[in-house]
């Protein structure tokens, strides 16, 4: 399986670029993105937790940058930018992104949190671990110039195409 990072334009604007990944299916087509399934899981239940989190990602990409305030950091290892967006701290609903400056977020999966830890609910974990794994990959990618940063550092440049060695 393959990932492809592509750039959400409805979100993204003057200060911050914001990206998800696109799913390869299994005829080798990226369709669908792992913020979409995220949004088909949890729009029944947390719709107004979903529009705030829409606003916020608006107002992260045209008015304010991916602020540290707007985010649970550290919530992967050490130095590896994965954090959590959520529209208010009182709220449940998590979504797990890589935060890389002001300038440019992922986003990942995520769903409701109802433990103290994310690792006593099996789904957020394999949310959060599998953004592990992929700040990891990017990370490496990085490093072998597979994958560069623009110069405004707004974006990512090269093969984008990430290819899934993951395992859960």
């Amino acid at each position: 399986m393959k990932y492809k990072l592509v750039k959400i334009s409805k979100f993204s604007g003057n200060e911050a670029s914001v990206y998800t990944l696109l799913i390869e299916n299994e005829q080798g087509k990226f369709e669908e993105s792992l913020f979409d399934i995220f949004i088909n899981e949890n729009k029944t239940l947390y719709l107004s937790e979903i529009k705030n989190i829409f606003s916020r990602l608006k107002t992260i990409g045209n008015d304010t940058g991916a602020r540290e305030s707007f985010f649970k950091t550290n919530e992967g290892v050490p130095g590896d930018g994965v954090c959590a967006l959520y529209d208010s701290p009182s709220k449940k609903l998590r979504l797990y992104c890589i935060r890389y400056g002001k300038e440019l977020i992922v986003l990942g999966g995520g769903g409701p949190k109802n433990v103290k830890a994310l690792q006593d609910d099996k789904k957020l974990k394999k949310e959060n671990y599998f953004l592990r794994w992929l700040s990891k990959k990017i990370t490496e990618c990085i490093r072998n110039n597979d994958i560069l940063f623009s110069n405004d550092f707004m974006d990512f440049e090269g093969d984008l195409i990430i290819k899934d060695d993951y395992e859960n």
